[in-house]
């Protein structure tokens, strides 16, 4: 492939290092004069002895004052992580360092690229990623190509650490494996170094491991926004891996105890990862287990500092560290996760063999990788053409599939306009920014046989002008099916997230696809659409509808800039006078997707900005959950100024309650809030004078209930109840303005969120059909127990009005169709004649606040429940109580279920005991139907 028909990447790394270091990178050796101290000192063979090293690249202890792994006795800080690697990048020519992102905090996220020195010179490194880069096309590579580049061109491998801030052993672990490549005179070093680019990412979390917390500074689990790449930490990184896409992907965790995880892993693992990125996980794993030391595999006689495999850590959610290098960029992508009980020294020193086995593995079949690196893109060509899925399988050798992927051929999917046309254009920025071709439709097409979003069929639709085409035979098939997919086909019921995140459902869009072999008249998307389409009359105005997350967000921005907005009750548009659009509007309406249309007068009712107090009360975690999403969406991506709301604040009516317009309340793990009577009584009269109260999920729903503003009752889930972040079917009450924008049908994300009856006394704005209609997708069990319950109420009280919604509509950040009716209830227009009623307490309302509260058995996720056979039940109890007294077990048909309260909302990969239980029962050989965290 000529240069000229290259992708752009022109940008070289940035060096952490002084200016003669960058004088040095940009290439100006022959300005400086002479040759650097590392170049001198580098003899021109090497040698046996792993100990050898340039002296002149200082070591750990030079620089931080003690040893990294073997008698290291705490971990280094961030600030120590940026000197090394600025004081290794000064030294050593066979390094490079740069920043992908700043924190949400501010602090860099620093990266080394580490290889021969020949290899790290702008020029080559830009030639490097640019041969591996041409890999991922082969309509554009030809088979000799490819070979000579898998002959002549190093693979690339990274390695990164602590995405989870409190799991910090990787990043010191990371440190030592730059420090053995770039100072190593080893044929070992020289072999890794010949045959590997490295990147090194030693903190995807600075803000975390400062604070010894999981979550980043919003609270967002930044291993689980990989797809969605809401947070900065993260779309850095993404734009890092696609300049330099990896051929193995290391994500080095830590887990409770004092063991060690590496691959093979757990199932399930999603059908769309390629079979020979499956290989090659497997076989690394078989290189640890060589290099591992220490007490080898656990078992019978070692329990700790062992390893295992085959267990707790799968590969299907596509937001995980291991999921979308794999699925997205083709690599195998490892999961390593080490004991946090261990001492540093010992989680170190595992954590750096683990990454010098893996970066042995990959020197050693650099060429067998980078062939079949090609072959994963060109069989996902020619399964695109075929309109062929992959198949389900099972790695763990006592599993079986369960459920296989269903006989359907897919060729094409349609992003249909005809609403929340903002929404589909930043799925298409999302799908374009992970190298997805998307063509805009110019001319009507047929389409003979379709499947709509929600479970139903056409015959002979017809995709109109505007609507957006993906083909599947492109290189990233793979991808397109993993995140656009209307369902994962799970192999198999153990899950520790959830169960489904297609992209088309999360953002409420039209969608359809289909296995018929279509070419309509379409040209390739190269930058988004929106903006105004056409110049208004100055007395005139601009319009847009608001019915999407990104009209949303252009809203909040419009009424905190002060441009005067109106919208039509009938019609969700907004309008804003012609002459306050700016060029600056203008941009910023064209990068949501937004197309501002020119209109008459403005008319409609004004559009005023909220004043939110977000409560962080009683049962509130603030640094986590829904607090966070709502500190990230409300106030970062929205930009309102969000006040701080405490338990006292409302009970003795102070100003930061009373001034505000709206309250949220997240979830939390309170029924009360905390809140006395007289806290009650004043929430009630703050509604009643014309505020508006939002609540979420659990403490969200029960705090008001408990306060007398809503009539609904959560109603009791059966014992064999799993709904494992799954989509389901919703009818949507358009007399309610929380309504407003959205269809008659639509779609929400349910993670065995609380079920509410019906509320008599307000608006079911969402609710789950009686009917036929009833529809749901991943993996749920028992779902119909929502049939005819609600998932969105909204209950007036004198001129205000509580929206309580029975999911959380923040979810993550990415549930866009949630985000937008979380806008409608922040933006819900004053004076509204059905949101008045009586402020005194409806007998109905009364008697639901009297009803006991609900076990609070998940926290702000999932309680953890284990199904095994009914017979298996007593010896399954005998093992769970070593781990907790706290277990409830039931029957049901032959089944009998295990439910572990978890308070604190914990995963399967923080819970403190449930990897453990899960590996006692198997080593008990009790047969594990279902498990869920």
């Amino acid at each position: 492939m000529s240069p000229s028909m290259r992708q752009f990447w022109t940008v070289p790394p940035k060096r952490l290092a002084s200016a003669a270091t960058i004088a040095l990178l940009l290439g100006m050796t022959p300005l400086l004069g002479g040759t650097s101290t590392a170049s001198a000192a580098r003899p021109s063979t090497c040698g046996d002895d792993p100990t050898a090293r340039l002296s002149t690249v200082p070591a750990p202890e030079s620089v931080l004052g003690f040893p990294l792994g073997a008698g290291q006795e705490r971990v280094v800080t961030n600030d120590e992580v940026r000197t090394y690697l600025g004081a290794v990048d000064s030294a050593s020519e066979r390094v490079v360092t740069g920043v992908l992102a700043t924190s949400v905090a501010g602090q860099p996220l620093p990266y080394a690229v580490v290889s021969d020195e020949r290899h790290v010179r702008p020029a080559a490194l830009r030639r490097i990623a640019d041969d591996v880069r041409d890999l991922r096309d082969p309509r554009r590579t030809s088979a000799r190509t490819a070979a000579r580049t898998a002959k002549d061109s190093p693979a690339i491998v990274w390695v990164t650490a602590n995405v989870h801030g409190g799991e910090k052993s990787g990043t010191d672990a990371a440190l030592k494996t730059l420090y053995e490549l770039a100072a190593g005179l080893s044929c070992e070093v020289a072999r890794r170094n010949d045959n590997l680019v490295t990147v090194i990412v030693p903190t995807q979390n600075p803000d975390g491991r400062d604070a010894t917390r999981r979550q980043n500074e919003f609270g967002f689990d930044l291993n689980r926004d990989w797809f969605a790449r809401t947070q900065q930490e993260t779309d850095g990184k993404l734009e890092l891996l696609r300049r330099y896409p990896p051929q193995v992907f290391v994500d080095a965790h830590e887990m409770g105890g004092r063991q060690y995880f590496f691959p093979p892993n757990a199932d399930p693992i999603h059908h769309e990862i390629a079979g020979q990125a499956v290989d090659w996980i497997n076989r690394i794993g078989e290189a640890n287990k060589a290099g591992f030391g220490y007490n080898g595999a656990c078992d019978d006689t070692a329990f700790t500092e062992c390893y295992f495999n085959y267990d707790t850590y799968d590969m299907f959610f596509m937001g995980y560290g291991d999921t979308v290098p794999t699925t997205g960029f083709g690599a195998a992508g490892m999961t390593y996760e080490k004991g946090s009980a261990s001492a540093v020294a010992d989680r170190v020193q595992q954590q750096f063999h683990t990454q010098w086995s893996t970066l042995g593995w990959a020197a050693a079949n650099k060429r067998e990788v980078l062939d079949g690196y090609f072959d994963i893109w060109t069989d996902a060509l020619a399964q695109g053409r075929a309109g062929t899925l992959e198949p389900n399988e099972v790695v763990q050798p006592t599993n079986e599939v369960q459920f296989p992927v269903p006989d359907i051929t897919i060729r094409s999917y349609f992003l249909l306009p005809d609403r929340q046309l903002a929404d589909v254009r930043q799925l298409v920025e999302r799908l374009r920014r992970m190298d997805v071709e998307v063509y805009e439709v110019q001319k009507p097409t047929r389409v003979p046989t379709a499947r709509v979003f929600g479970g139903r069929s056409a015959t002979n639709v017809t995709v109109p002008r505007g609507a957006y085409w993906i083909p599947l035979d492109q290189p990233q098939k793979h991808w397109i099916q993993a995140i656009m997919g209307e369902d994962p086909y799970t192999p198999f019921p153990y899950f520790y997230d959830v169960s489904s995140w297609s992209n088309p459902l999360l953002m409420g869009v039209s969608t359809i696809y289909t296995g018929d072999d279509v070419r309509p008249t379409a040209q390739l998307v190269r930058a988004i659409s929106g903006g105004r389409t056409a110049p208004a009359w100055p007395w005139g105005s601009y319009t847009y509808p608001l019915d999407s997350a990104a009209a949303a967000e252009l809203t909040f921005s419009l009424l905190g800039r002060g441009v005067p907005l109106t919208r039509s009750a009938d019609s969700s548009l907004v309008a804003l006078p012609a002459k306050t659009l700016t060029r600056e509007i203008d941009r910023l309406a064209t990068s949501l997707g937004v197309s501002l249309t020119p209109s008459g007068p403005a008319t409609g009712t004004p559009v005023n900005l909220p004043d939110v107090g977000l409560f962080q009360g009683t049962g509130i975690s603030t640094t986590s959950g829904s607090h966070g999403e709502a500190r990230y969406v409300l106030g970062k991506q929205w930009g309102l100024d969000l006040t701080p709301v405490t338990t006292a604040d409302i009970n003795d009516n102070t100003e930061a309650f009373t001034g505000r317009t709206v309250l949220l309340v997240p979830d939390g793990s309170s029924a009360t809030g905390g809140l006395t009577a007289a806290g009650q009584a004043n929430l009630r009269a703050w509604i009643a004078q014309g505020h508006t109260y939002v609540g979420l999920r659990n403490e969200g729903t029960r705090l008001a209930r408990a306060a007398g503003l809503t009539s609904t009752t959560e109603k009791a889930k059966p014992a064999d109840y799993l709904v494992i972040g799954s989509h389901l079917r919703v009818d949507v009450d358009a007399t309610s303005p929380v309504a407003l924008g959205r269809p008659a049908e639509d779609v929400e994300f349910n993670n065995s969120d609380p079920i509410l009856n019906p509320s008599t006394t307000g608006t079911n704005v969402l609710s789950y059909p009686t009917g036929d209609t009833f529809w749901a997708n991943g993996y749920t069990v028992g779902a119909e127990t929502l049939k005819g319950t609600a998932a969105v109420v909204d209950e007036p009280t004198g001129a205000g009005r509580a929206v309580l919604f029975a999911f959380n509509p923040l979810f993550r950040a990415y549930n866009e169709n949630g985000l937008h009716l979380v806008a409608n209830a922040l933006l819900y227009p004053p004076g509204v004649p059905a949101a008045r009623r009586t402020p005194g307490i409806d007998p109905a309302r009364a008697d639901a606040a009297a009803t006991p509260a609900a076990a609070d058995l998940g926290g702000g996720w999932r309680p953890i429940t284990i199904e095994v056979a009914a017979t298996d039940l007593p010896r399954t109890r005998a093992i769970v109580e070593r781990f907790t007294p706290d277990a409830r077990t039931s029957m049901k048909d032959s089944s009998a279920y295990v439910v572990i309260p978890n308070p604190q909302g914990l995963q399967v990969d923080e819970h403190p005991f449930t990897a453990d239980l899960v590996r006692a029962l198997r080593d008990a050989r009790v047969p594990l139907r279902s498990v869920v965290g």
